[in-house]
């Protein structure tokens, strides 16, 4: 729907002006174009068009003002018409002359002419024109141009122009980048204008601002972007694809981790559980544990996995619990939870840490749930590294409800729900058997069926269902549907429906189609549930030529791009959640296949006819493999099209005209005679004639097309959803110019341009006027009979999001300022992502275009357009991106034969034109193409205006010279085995290509060339070629010797254009050099600098053209540099190169490098180091730095990157390459002497990252006042036990030590009171781990603080993007409010609330500081001033070889450079002390050898990768530095995967021979080689020189005993006395009291140390160590200082790089031999668990469930016992004696249990150790949960004991037993009320009654009894002296219990108990024995006597 008016002339204006048109619809305006120097006619001739969403209301006005113009002030009205618009709404067409209006409504003699035409939407109108479709040309010119005027620009109004000119039209694209690539055009007739320039600085902006009307805001106009392409303005090409390599079917490694953790909360009674974990097809099961509800496993397995992405995400992972289990019976299964490898790998860092699983069982899915299983689950691709939360002692009591594993945004409770897929039919099978198969069963059948039986088959969540085969069918018909039962929501992401082909021998896959759930599901608050059809899908795999064996199979099971459409589904989803508390429900979750009720044909939208329009203008960079045969190109859209089995018309009728179509159907053939016979097809033309291609270069050839373009058409039917694509387009041109601003933002960023936040605010109004725009156009169409449920739900939800998008835009906007726009950035990333995702729609409807390039009838290659960018719409934005614009294709392999580097050989490139539409919008199928030619038609259509032509001839052409500026490339591909390249790059454009010359050995080349190409022939009009000339291709090869180039990378650009009539002057020309991306394949291969022009050539020939002058170079013979005005500007630069040394060379074909010498090489000058005489003796070099001095480019993006290169001088001259390195960007080593009339100059230096530590710069301006740092303790003694130890990262200054009060404190106390016992851990209790355990806690602690900061701040950003009323808190929110509520009520009862309990403990305890990474990653990698460059060789790998940059890794160079202009200041080089020699690199160490030992200590090992078959390992450590080699074989520990080593090495060592430290961890095998599990290197040379001082870490305290002893040689004012002096600092001056002053600052502190006697000393180390904990703030030297610290590395094995094979906590100390010697290393062997004693008293039970029947009376009894254990039922079970018919549920057993075990304090785990099995070499040593567990059973003597109830107690904190029986309650062990909870490690004694619970059928916890028990816990030394008996033995016997008669005993009364027993319980039983033997007595008399008695009878006797 649209409005148009045709604005013709305005007459009888008075005097001389300029004149301007303003046209208003609906608040929207439109400018004219400005008229100058007019009279009293303006001829305005201009055609403006309003897209119309909700057609046109005939009180609805139009309004026209005619202003006399003026370029300074604001225009001056004239006069004003207004029009209703009630007849052109009645008549569609209005042609009115009338008179204007001036301000008082006076009637002006000015008067008016001009046209309305409104066009409604297809086919609501009476009748169309006839000029409407097929119109004269010059209509058809004019409709063209009102197309184009719609650019708005956002908040402006643009220009608008006359027909014969062009305009930039890119719905509403920025000014700016539209002056990139042209100016505005003006009127032909008209004097031409001075250029625009085509950079616009800011300046400019105004005056573009008040020549557009001055509606611009400044920030919406967009900066050229650095890459051309990815601004490209045009109107007539839309953007080639850069990166060429399908990315999706090729395999990659993959790792799935699992740790199940433990269980709770099973149901079922008494069972003995084992969790099956299967990841796919793989199955993994933990040990079993017995007779327990809530086992502890803490098993870790892991899955390797080596395919594609997509088959990886599809995988389900299961976690299911089994009961007694065991190698006869396969078990019963409990309850299961699965989710699919993608939503774990969706998650943050890949991973659940810590999470509860709920299990519910499948069969039976009314039960609810059975129970959680607590695991970690991490999936690792190759090169993600997981931060894994630091493994420590789970002490926290675990809030299951609250860390449920479930994504973000799952409710916990997920109900069942029924998923129902309706598959209704499909069409266009591919003709499955070979023709041969045909006839050979036609020969024997003699029938021809079709050759195809079709079923479908759908997976889901880990299930499969097919529907039924439908024999030999090529439009199979089901009305089936395939009915799934799960969770809902599903926690797998996809849906897999197949249609296979069912065959006797193996049942192949036709098409796959994946539906991905989130996309036809909404959660949101007014969300919907999965949704989908009834729709058509389209499903696309191998091509469709029948052979017997198809290489692509592959493609039809939906891996990898589809290169051919195979046949179209239509089908249905829904879901329904279930009700299961209904009884009818049937409760098992097996798929089921029943009928679906059958749905209309219309149901998915009337069938229309599209036309597809295609012309080929350029065929080029054909391989040469295809260049000898005639070449033709096919192009497809479904079938149609398709040579081998296409169709030309659906098979089923066209559809019936209703009575009120008749007209709209036949529009076509009514409006015009050219289809003769019925309905007159246009026959399809869908391939082009063949061509034998003409060669191009030594690569490629090209199709010699020249004038004559062959066109291709096609016509098909479809039914009509163009809707949803419409929509679909309008989103994606949102996200388009969302990407393409981001893009800008981020360049300027980089290039540092100014005022990024200006064009980051400009996107953002762009985007929030998008979004409105699609809230007012994607709301049309509602009442469509084909709209799905999907179709209207989607259209609300996106229609929410987006309007809340552009609200958050708009508020967004108003926060970005300069300092935010980074993080802004990031957010708007979210919004281009939601974007996409929207974009992307469920429910097909065309297919996607194919098109094939043919050679001698074989299918070469292929490209794949999707039909909603082909789409034609008459609204601007609904329009797809490359309808009717030329499309620059890339045709490339189809299926596997793509990947590699096959895929990135071009097949072809093609200037494609595409347009696709309804057939009867087609009279516009042309408006798009190039101007200037003439169609060509078939001979039915000759002269028949519709009728699409076969070819295209040109007539007008162009000639063109191009120049290509080549200067230079970097960080290139490495092709050559030595690690270098000998590159060349090759230019294409159009027809023609040329090389630059090959430079040898580089990898970053400086061409410094220009290529000339000469008359280039390009067709069309001049000025449409200005604004969008071809793009221009460049290819970077690597020439060898032998064969041919290799391909290195490619890469294009658009030249900037110079019309024969436009002056070469500034601001557009010359143009600037930029860099462009180089990619291979989906990689980056780095970037080219370069420039490209095209000049036309006019009339007078090239004498007219910028004259090439410039030197040509003699000595390279006929080559021309770039010329003066392009090259960049260069200045003098000095480089230093500090030469350190070489490291880890490794041989150079096969010989050892002896005599390696570097040369350093920067644009052509360079410097060569000394060399090294015996690189194994000393690798260092003796010279340490040189200079040289070189022109670099003033812009330092533009410098050119350095090379290392290290050779290797041999005999007689020769040298030999060993590796080099490229440093790509010298920034970060340019030296910038300091402003010193800055006043923040001291930051300055401090940001010359390592330069400031070099270069000392003079005396800085400091602040005359000291700044004092005070580490008193200033606070009253009281309340020291609260305060918080602050960390050396904290800003806080106060520090405390409270080390002094402490001990003074506790000889106060020891008299005084007892109540700090339990805080006060005694020092001779604290050792090493138990500073290790705390620093753990604070580690957690601050990382939980982080992540809460981080989440409130995430919130507050949310809360301020989003304004305006918000709906309730979201679920996220709502969670976390959740868990923190949760929180508080765990914490302990009687803590103080808050943080005060927590901290009362940690003042205690010292800490060191444990990093949850490597250390070098905390301090920049120690190169603060020695830099390592890894060398390199051999070819750089392609993904496919699975190489990484490691294996080319042939060593390293240390050194340093330092870049700065000449000359330098004086006084920076004019300072005390300055050693000319070393340049910039002052106060640098010497680098002769130097003998050092080296101590590490190896903490623990976690998550290690399993290395045997059981799924454990067994773990040793071997470390390797230089020639020591040390294995610690023999103490390798058993069966573990969480190895505690303890152990500390000492290895002597000489620097530099000996600096790279390995520390690997190697599994223990019995018999064959031990196998490595992971080794981390570490290299130490850099930690020794660092100015961070990484060689010992500074403590915390200083103290000279205990736990903390201090490990350095050197005390701490040693170490500060010596910083000072080589840091040339004044100090340390040490004060009185305990001050100390260095440079500026003043450090106080303690001044006395206790020693082991407890004596007081005075002592400065104490505000030493202050000091130095904040040496950062000392000015111009400062910096951090290692502390004291435990780091966690990463273990890598080489087999498998890039994935984690588990992580090791160590550190090392460093201390050179020449210093005196260290003190023993400290001790920190694992600490031995405790050995303890448990005696268990059982006194009575009460209320206990009576089980048993009293055979006489009937009445209900039980005999009682009671069961104990600790560690596990078969380990140390105890049972009491039976306590029998007790009729009351009482007991009395006065029965004692004793459990000795092991117990470790820190982890608060009970150490056991035991064989495994009996086949196992040695124990294992496990840890558990200290658990008390009793257990009520009920006796029987005939048949099992019954269980009754249980309660577990968790020795550490378990409820306080109550009092009395009747206290005694079920809620004490469920939690649901607040019991104090005790330690049995602290109350050593408890007594009370406790309940005991089982479930009931219902899964409840029911009360079934309670006992009255006395805990006491003993150590092992305790228990010995003060020993009891077991039961009630001696010593220390209990009496015997009193029990009622009833509890009679067996040999008290035998009788009576036998015939109790028997009575009871086998009454009726025995009777019937009875019964039975006297009727078998009575048998066998009666057979007996028979014989005789009938003898008798008969002999009568």
């Amino acid at each position: 729907m649209a409005l148009i008016v045709h604005l013709k002339t305005v007459s009888e204006l008075r005097g001389r002006s300029d004149r301007i048109a303003k046209v208003t619809f609906r608040g929207q305006s439109f400018y004219s174009r400005v008229l100058e120097n007019c009279e009293d006619v303006a001829d305005f001739d201009e055609t403006f068009r309003w897209p119309v969403a909700s057609s046109i209301d005939k009180n609805e006005m139009l309004e026209i003002q005619i202003f006399n113009y003026s370029k300074v002030f604001s225009n001056k009205l004239i006069g004003t018409f207004r029009m209703v618009l009630q007849k052109v709404a009645e008549e569609n067409r209005v042609k009115v002359t009338d008179t204007l209006m001036d301000d008082n409504n006076a009637i002006l003699k000015t008067s008016l002419s001009m046209e309305v035409r409104y066009q409604a939407t297809d086919g609501t109108m009476g009748s169309w024109d006839d000029g409407d479709f097929l119109g004269d040309e010059a209509l058809q010119e004019e409709e063209k141009d009102s197309q184009e005027t719609d650019g708005l620009l956002p908040g402006s109004r643009p220009s608008t122009r006359t027909p014969g000119e062009k305009s930039f039209r890119r719905a509403g694209r920025s000014v700016f980048s539209a002056m990139k690539l042209g100016k505005t055009r003006s009127h032909k007739e008209e004097p031409q204008k001075q250029d625009e320039p085509a950079v616009l600085e800011m300046e400019d902006l105004d005056h573009l601002a008040i020549r557009l009307g001055d509606g611009l805001d400044p920030d919406s106009v967009s900066l050229a972007s650095v890459t051309a392409l990815t601004s490209n303005v045009s109107n007539k090409r839309s953007k080639p694809d850069i990166k060429m390599e399908p990315s999706a079917g090729r395999p990659m490694d993959y790792q799935v981790s699992i740790t199940v953790i433990e269980a709770r909360q099973l149901v079922g009674l008494n069972m003995d559980p084992v969790v099956c974990v299967e990841v796919g097809d793989d199955k993994k099961y933990t040990s079993m544990k017995e007779s327990t509800n809530c086992p502890y496993y803490n098993e870790y397995f892991v899955f390797d996995f080596h395919v594609s992405p997509d088959v990886m995400f599809d995988k389900i992972i299961k976690i299911s619990v089994i009961h007694s289990k065991n190698l006869l019976r396969s078990g019963t299964l409990v309850g299961s939870f699965k989710m699919d490898v993608g939503t774990v790998y969706s998650q943050p860092e890949h991973q659940f840490h810590h999470k509860w699983a709920i299990l519910s069982d499948p069969d039976d899915i009314s039960a609810g749930l059975k129970g959680y299983v607590k695991c970690d689950v991490a999936v690792v691709g190759k090169g993600d590294n997981i931060k894994t939360p630091h493994k420590a002692n789970e002490t926290d009591e675990d809030d299951i409800e609250g860390n449920l594993l479930l994504p973000e945004g799952v409710p916990a409770e997920r109900q069942w729900a029924r998923f129902y897929v309706k598959i209704y039919r499909a069409e266009g099978l591919p003709r499955m058997n070979t023709s041969l198969m045909a006839n050979v069963k036609k020969a024997f059948i003699g029938e021809n069926k079709d050759l195809v039986d079709p079923y479908v088959q759908v997976f889901f969540a880990g299930q499969k269902g097919k529907t039924s085969v439908q024999k030999s069918s090529y439009e199979p018909l089901w009305n089936e549907q395939v009915v799934f039962t799960d969770l809902f929501p599903p926690l797998c992401k996809r849906m897999k429906v197949q249609i296979r082909d069912s065959d006797k021998v193996n049942d192949v896959a036709i098409g796959t189609h994946f539906i991905d759930l989130r996309k036809i599901s909404n959660d949101g608050d007014k969300g919907f549930l999965p949704t989908l059809g009834p729709a058509w899908v389209n499903m696309y795999g191998s091509t469709r030529n029948y052979t017997l064996l198809d290489e692509h199979q592959d493609l039809n099971e939906g891996l990898g791009e589809g290169v051919s459409f195979r046949a179209r589904l239509m089908l249905g989803l829904a879901v329904e959640i279930l009700d299961t508390s209904n009884p009818e429900l049937t409760s098992s979750t097996e798929v089921q296949v029943e009928q679906a009720t059958p749905v209309s044909e219309s149901c998915t939208g009337r069938m229309e006819e599209f036309f597809l329009f295609g012309a080929f203008l350029e065929a080029s960079m054909i391989d040469r493999k295809n260049g000898d045969k005639p070449i033709t190109f096919e192009v497809t859209i479904g079938n149609y099209g398709n040579e081998v089995d296409g169709i030309s018309r659906p098979q089923r009728p066209r559809p019936r005209k209703e009575p009120g179509d008749e007209e709209e159907v036949d529009l076509i053939q009514n409006s015009s005679d050219d289809e003769g016979d019925e309905g007159g097809d246009l026959a399809s033309v869908s391939s082009t004639p063949p061509m034998r291609p003409q060669i191009t270069d030594r690569n490629y050839f090209h199709l010699p097309y020249l004038e004559r373009k062959p066109c291709i058409y096609i016509k098909s039917w479809w039914p009509d959803q163009r809707r949803r694509l419409y929509n679909a387009n309008i989103m994606d041109h949102i996200a388009d110019k969302l990407e393409e601003g981001l893009n800008d933002v981020q360049e300027m960023i980089k290039t540092e341009k100014s005022y990024p936040e200006r064009r980051l605010r400009g996107v953002l109004e762009e985007l929030s006027c998008g979004c409105h725009r699609f809230l007012s156009l994607s709301d049309k169409d509602q009442g469509h009979s084909s709209r799905t449920k999907l179709d209207r739900e989607r259209l609300k939800s996106c229609m929410r999001e987006l309007e809340s998008m552009g609200q958050q835009a708009k508020s967004l906007r108003a926060q970005v300022k300069r300092h935010t726009v980074r993080d802004k950035l990031r957010l708007c990333q979210n919004f281009l992502q939601k974007l996409r995702f929207l974009a992307d729609e469920p429910q097909h409807s065309i297919p996607d275009v194919f098109i094939w390039m043919m050679s001698n009838n074989k299918r070469i290659a292929y490209a794949r357009v999707p039909s909603k960018d082909l789409l034609f719409s008459i609204v601007e934005e609904e329009l797809g991106k490359d309808c009717a614009k030329v499309k620059t294709l890339f045709l490339k392999l189809p299926g596997k034969r793509g990947f590699g580097s096959a895929g990135w050989t071009v097949q072809a490139k093609l200037e494609l034109y595409l347009w696709l539409g309804l057939s009867k919008q087609r009279k516009d199928f042309l408006c798009g193409l190039p101007c200037g030619f003439e169609e060509v038609k078939a001979a039915q259509g000759l002269g028949l205006h519709s009728f699409p032509p076969i070819s295209l001839v040109y007539t007008k052409k162009q000639v063109f010279q191009l120049r290509a500026h080549m200067y230079q490339a970097r960080s290139l591909f490495a092709a050559d085995s030595s690690g270098l390249s000998d590159p060349f790059a090759r230019v294409f454009f159009i027809n023609q290509s040329q090389c630059t010359e090959v430079l040898n050995e580089t990898l970053c080349p400086t061409w410094d060339q220009m290529l000339v190409f000469d008359n280039l022939e390009l067709y069309g009009e001049a000025h449409e070629l200005r604004d969008d000339p071809p793009i221009i291709v460049i290819e970077i090869y690597d020439q060898d010797t032998m064969g041919k180039a290799d391909f290195m990378g490619r890469t294009f650009a658009k030249p900037l254009v110079k019309m024969a009539d436009e002056a070469y002057c500034p601001p557009r020309f010359p143009p600037q050099l930029e860099y462009y991306q180089i990619y291979r394949g989906n990689a980056t291969a780095g970037d080219l600098l370069a420039a490209f022009e095209l000049l036309q050539i006019g009339p007078s020939g090239k004498a007219d053209l910028p004259p090439i002058n410039g030197p040509v170079d003699m000595d390279r013979g006929p080559i021309m540099p770039v010329p003066v005005g392009i090259r960049p500007v260069l200045s003098k630069y000095r480089v230093e190169v500090l030469f350190w040394g070489l490291r880890d060379l490794k041989r150079v074909n096969l010989a050892q490098v002896d005599r390696p010498r570097v040369d350093i090489e920067c644009a052509g000058k360079g410097v060569q180091s000394s060399l090294i005489h015996n690189y194994k003796k000393n690798p260092n070099f003796n010279t340490l730095v040189k200079w040289f001095e070189v022109d670099l480019p003033e812009n330092e993006l533009l410098h050119p990157p350095l090379n290392i290169r290290v050779v290797d001088c041999r005999a007689f001259g020769r040298y030999t390459l060993v590796g080099s390195h490229a440093v790509s960007s010298l920034r970060r080593f340019i030296y910038r002497p300091p402003d010193r009339s800055a006043p923040n100059w001291n930051t300055t230096v401090r940001f010359l990252r390592g330069y400031h530590v070099l270069c000392n710069g003079g005396p800085s301006s400091r602040p005359t006042g000291e700044v004092v740092v005070s580490m008193e303790p200033e606070v009253p003694v009281k309340k020291l036990e609260t305060m918080v130890k602050l960390d050396a990262t904290s800003d806080a200054v106060v520090k405390v030590d409270v080390a002094e009060e402490e001990k003074e404190k506790k000889k106060k106390k020891k008299g005084a009171s007892d109540e700090a016992e339990e805080e006060e851990p005694d020092e001779s209790m604290l050792d090493w781990w138990s500073k290790y355990f705390a620093s753990i806690d604070t580690m957690k602690e601050q990382l939980r603080q982080h992540e809460s900061s981080g989440a409130d701040l995430e919130e507050k950003e949310e809360m301020d993007t989003t304004e305006g009323p918000k709906g309730p808190m979201k679920s996220k929110e709502k969670s976390r409010a959740a868990k923190e509520e949760k929180k508080k009520k765990n914490q302990s009862p009687g803590s103080v609330q808050g943080s005060e309990a927590p901290e009362k403990k940690k003042a205690k305890i010292d800490e060191l500081k444990v990093y949850p990474k490597e250390l070098e990653s905390e301090f920049d990698n120690f190169e603060d001033w020695l830099h390592t460059f890894n060398l390199l060789r051999g070819k750089t790998g392609d993904d496919e070889d699975g190489s990484t940059e490691e294996e080319r890794i042939v060593g390293r160079f240390k050194g340093s450079l330092c870049v700065y202009k000449v000359p330098l200041p004086e006084d920076v080089a004019r300072e005390a002390g300055y050693d000319p020699t070393y340049g910039m690199f002052q106060g640098i160490p010497s680098n002769d050898p130097i003998n050092v030992l080296v101590r590490v200590y190896v903490v623990r090992a976690t998550d290690l990768h399993p290395a045997d078959i059981n799924g454990k390992a067994d773990p040793y450590i071997a470390i390797k530095l230089g020639k020591t080699d040390i294995r610690d074989k023999e103490n390798y520990i058993s069966k573990q995967l969480n190895p505690i080593f303890g152990k500390s090495f000492d290895i002597e060592a000489s620097f530099p021979m000996e600096s790279m430290l390995t520390v690997a961890v190697y599994d223990w095998d019995l018999v064959g080689t031990d196998d490595l599990i992971g080794e981390t290197k570490i290299d130490l040379e850099n930690r020794f020189y660092s100015k961070h001082r990484a060689t010992c870490g500074i403590a915390q305290t200083y103290s000279i005993h205990g736990y903390n002893i201090w490990r350095d040689p050197m005390k701490p004012s040693q170490i500060l006395t010596r910083l000072c002096k080589e840091g040339k600092v004044d100090g340390p001056h040490f004060g009185p009291h305990g001050r100390v002053k260095v440079a500026n600052r003043v450090f106080t502190g303690p001044s006395e140390i206790e020693d082991e006697n407890g004596q007081k000393k005075p002592t400065d180390e104490h505000v030493a160590l202050s000091a130095l904990r904040h040496w950062e703030d000392i000015p111009r030297v400062g910096c951090r200082l290692v502390p004291e610290h435990v780091e966690t590395r990463p273990l890598l094995n080489p087999d498998k790089p890039g994935i984690e094979q588990g992580r090791l906590e160590l550190w090392v100390d460093m201390f050179p031999m020449d210093m005196p010697a260290p003190g023993t290393p400290l001790d920190i062997s694992p600490r031995k668990p405790k050995k303890y004693e448990l005696r268990v008293i059982v006194w009575n039970t009460d209320e206990v469930v009576l089980e048993d029947d009293d055979f006489f009376t009937g009445e209900k009894s039980s005999d009682i016992f009671v069961r104990g254990w600790l560690k596990g039922q078969q380990e140390d079970k105890q049972d009491t004696d039976v306590h029998y018919h007790s009729l009351t549920g009482e007991g009395n057993f006065n029965w004692r249990y004793l459990f000795p075990f092991d117990y470790l304090a820190a982890e608060e785990k009970i150490v056991m150790s035991k064989k495994e099995s009996m086949f196992s070499w040695d124990e294992t040593e496990y840890k558990i949960p200290a658990r008390l567990t009793l257990q009520i059973w009920d006796a029987d003597h005939f048949s099992a004991d019954d269980f009754l109830g249980a309660i577990e107690l968790d020795l550490n904190r378990f409820p306080r037993g109550a009092k009395t029986a009747k206290q005694c309650t079920m809620e004490m062990a469920t939690g649901e009320v607040d019991v104090p909870l005790v330690s049995i490690f602290k109350q050593k004694r408890v007594k009370g009654w406790w309940p005991l619970l089982a479930r009931n059928e219902n899964d409840e916890f029911e009360l079934t009894g309670k006992v009255e028990a006395e805990l006491h816990l003993l150590t092992a030394e305790e228990a010995e002296k003060n020993p009891v008996g077991l039961a009630r033995n001696e010593p220390d016997p209990l009496e015997k219990p009193n029990r009622p008669d009833t509890a009679f005993v067996w040999f008290l009364n035998p009788l009576k108990s036998i015939k109790y027993l028997i009575c009871t319980r086998y009454k009726w039983l025995i009777i019937k024995i009875v019964l039975a033997l006297l009727g078998l007595l009575m048998l066998g008399l009666f057979l007996y006597s028979l014989p005789g008695y009938m003898v008798k009878k008969l002999l009568g006797a």
